[in-house]
């Protein structure tokens, strides 16, 4: 089933997902509420739920990533923008041949790189317009490693280093994903952070994810290279820092959402319970405290960095090669579109267009229409 947005228009989307019983404090039943250009198709899974793609052009696609705050700097803005087209490609497997197309959908989410769609308020009324400037100001410009797309990872904040793709994901070194110092991400609300964490609450959170036996209390902690090694009771349960990692952020927002995430530094709240693996354990009374840095996987650019750098006046390319091994921004060719998955699960949704010449499986749609999974797709207004 597809729906056309109107030309130079646009698709409102709510979706709604199936409620599940949650053991948290709070919980949020999700759905999804965003605005697209292009055209969206929805599929039914074999469970009777419906999987969300939109077909966009690929600018307009850049147009709706998420990534920093569009009041940054214009050189910390297009060296973003030149990272994710470049991610965007290198990602989907283009090779800009003449007549291609993308293999395939890239997804929307911290996995790839997040993509909202359009504002759904008047764009015109925050700083999204000089996102849109710096898209727009690059347009055409990759990174490339061998004649292809480079693999353009990034994060938002360092440990004081970025680190090579080996390092954290144990793929083949790539000569432009090397380690370099980070000395200009300090603004960043993750550049430093502490975080309290009572024994009670640990042997909790690490309980609920099957990391330690019921009943018995934690008493000691200690970090040992990387893993974090759990003791009390007589027990003691060696994990790694992934793994302990987890357990907190799993389950301490879900149990005790007054108490975590904590604040950070600049007193905002902490973008998760534990930001990164980059942390020591420093013991007290009943307690431990996370002194760690950064957050994010730490390959590629910082985020945060390119943002230091463009305030010390450093240019987009300048940033980037820094980052990037040395790589230039050069032009290269792009896809017309691009496909993204935004969504699946979904039990049923609502698509409002924004004015006349939408259409739903090339008829013409005048209004708002409601989509439902379960046996078969069925469409009503």
């Amino acid at each position: 089933m597809t729906v056309s947005a109107p030309t130079n228009g646009s698709v409102v989307v709510y979706g709604t997902y199936p409620h599940v019983h949650s053991p948290c404090v709070r919980h949020v039943q999700p759905t999804l509420d965003a605005r697209y250009p292009g055209t969206l198709t929805a599929t039914r899974g074999s469970d009777g739920t419906i999987s969300l793609t939109v077909k966009l052009p690929f600018e307009r696609y850049l147009d709706g990533i998420a990534e920093v705050p569009p009041s940054w700097p214009q050189a910390a803005l297009r060296a973003q923008a030149i990272a994710a087209r470049t991610y965007a490609l290198a990602s989907t497997g283009w090779r800009g041949a003449p007549g291609e197309q993308l293999r395939s959908p890239i997804c929307s989410t911290t996995s790839c790189q997040v993509f909202h769609g359009l504002p759904l308020t008047d764009a015109s009324a925050s700083d999204v317009e000089r996102w849109y400037a710096a898209v727009a100001a690059t347009q055409g410009q990759v990174l490339l490693y061998g004649g292809r797309p480079a693999d353009t990872l990034y994060s938002s904040t360092s440990n004081g280093t970025t680190h090579g793709n080996d390092e954290i994901f144990g793929t083949a070194p790539l000569p432009y994903l090397r380690p370099v110092p980070e000395r200009a991400d300090g603004a960043s609300p993750t550049s430093h952070w502490t975080v309290p964490i009572g024994f009670a609450d640990l042997a909790t959170f690490l309980r609920r994810s099957g990391e330690w036996p019921s009943g018995t209390a934690v008493q000691h902690v200690k970090r040992v290279g990387p893993n974090v090694v759990v003791a009390g009771g007589g027990q003691s349960r060696t994990m790694s820092v992934a793994t302990f990692r987890g357990a907190i952020d799993s389950w301490a927002p879900c149990l005790r959402p007054n108490h975590y995430p904590s604040a950070s530094w600049q007193g905002t709240t902490l973008p998760l319970t534990v930001p990164s693996i980059w942390f020591r354990v420093a013991p007290r009374s009943g307690a431990i405290d996370l002194v760690g840095r950064g957050f994010g996987h730490g390959v590629g650019m910082v985020q945060w960095g390119a943002y230091g750098r463009a305030r010390q006046g450093w240019s987009s390319s300048q940033i980037l090669a820094y980052y990037y091994g040395g790589l230039r921004p050069v032009r290269f060719p792009e896809p017309a579109v691009i496909r993204v998955q935004v969504a699946s699960g979904l039990t049923g949704l609502t698509v409002t267009p924004s004015g006349g010449g939408a259409t739903l499986d090339g008829r013409p749609l005048g209004g708002p229409v409601h989509i439902a999974g379960g046996a078969a797709l069925t469409v009503s207004p």
